[in-house]
């Protein structure tokens, strides 16, 4: 299956150093009265999973570490709800279910809640909700944005994370085929494909490298739990010859990590590129070592986190939309990684300081370009 080339959902952005401190609170009516109070009351926090499972080495564990990290930081209470199902309907009842028990700082990851929390945001109007990876939409065609002013919508630049990536898994490997997988083909997944495509490109004009991608090798699996399919598509890409796999995908992507243990086993050098957080250990075998190359990072337990740090300390940014990238260390590639040599680490040292100081940008869309 050839990507398919979508242009990415428009959306006007308040970028806020929210690593080194959160933003000012907003003006307005809906929850930011509520702001004071919460500096003073036990806060109950509460999270409905995306697709997936809460220990998915993934995107619904990575923002529920954040939260849970706050019970101790700030004796908060939390806890979290797996729907039945994937529709609207299905996200506003674990919505209500816990804003019934008292759960009034709500954490929806992925952009399936866009429509629930659209709703949800004006229903509950002295409750906090945090979008990652979407902003509140009614659905319609063309889509009615707005983000409440007791919501904040977090966004984040997945396509510098997927560069880097790029080229470390470039540098590392020096010469051969890599692949792609994606779960849905959403704007977020899309960006990590696109930068990481970037960054491939850049290692090859720039750093001797002699990699490629083909068109075959580019995957989106449509969904984010279909570890058997997941499973296969790897399977086929290695058979293919292809190294490196760089996997964007949720539970799919646990199918490929999973096929590329028993390859190791076999004695077989291939490797997977993890997503969203640092997937090393799930890349361990019975030998000890891992499968995982490096993983392309997207902090969203700093960004859970730090929205119910912001609520407690009476600065809880409703009615924004956030971005987080590579000038506030939101995303790129964990800190250790033991599969990668010094020589790696040090194109990883340089490319990044280039990101940060402007001198080399990434294409956050497929407009035909690479490196502008």
């Amino acid at each position: 299956m050839k990507k398919r080339l979508l242009s990415l959902l428009a959306v006007s952005a308040i970028t806020v150093t929210l690593f080194a401190g959160c933003g000012s609170s907003s003006s307005g009516n809906g929850a930011g009265g509520g702001d004071k109070a919460a500096k003073e009351e036990k806060i109950k926090v509460g999270m409905v999973t995306d697709s997936g499972t809460i220990d998915d080495k993934s995107f619904n564990q990575g923002t529920w570490e954040g939260l849970k990290k706050t019970e101790t930081d700030f004796s908060t209470e939390t806890k979290y709800l797996k729907p039945t199902g994937e529709t609207e309907a299905d996200y506003l009842k674990n919505i209500g279910d816990l804003y019934d028990s008292g759960f009034k700082f709500i954490a929806t990851p992925g952009f399936k809640f866009e429509t629930a929390i659209f709703k949800a945001q004006d229903k509950y109007k002295d409750a906090h909700f945090v979008l990652i990876d979407g902003t509140p939409n009614d659905g319609a065609q063309p889509a009615n944005y707005k983000v409440g002013d007791n919501s904040v919508s977090i966004l984040f630049a997945e396509h510098q994370s997927g560069f880097i990536a790029g080229v470390a898994t470039s540098v590392q490997l020096k010469e051969g085929e890599l692949g792609f997988i994606g779960g849905m083909e959403i704007p977020a997944v899309q960006k990590f494909n696109w930068g990481f495509q970037q960054g491939v490109a850049y290692a090859n004009k720039n750093l001797g490298t002699k990699m490629s991608l083909k068109a075959e090798n580019v995957v989106y699996q449509g969904t984010f739990n279909d570890a058997a399919a997941g499973q296969q598509l790897a399977a086929q890409m290695y058979d293919r010859g292809v190294k490196a796999v760089f996997c964007a995908a949720g539970g799919v992507g646990t199918g490929a990590i999973t096929e590329a243990k028993a390859r190791a086993a076999a004695g077989k050098a291939v490797w997977v590129v993890g997503v969203d957080v640092d997937q090393y250990q799930e890349g361990v075998g019975s030998d000890g070592k891992s499968i995982i190359l490096t993983s392309a990072v997207k902090k969203v337990d700093s960004a859970s986190y730090n929205m119910v740090k912001a609520l407690k300390e009476g600065n809880f940014p409703g009615g924004q939309t956030l971005t987080f990238d590579i000038t506030k260390d939101a995303v790129g590639i964990p800190e250790k990684n033991p599969n990668l040599n010094d020589e790696t680490m040090k194109a990883v040292q340089d490319v990044t300081a280039k990101l940060k100081d402007g001198s080399v940008k990434v294409n956050d869309k497929n407009d035909g370009s690479l490196i502008k």
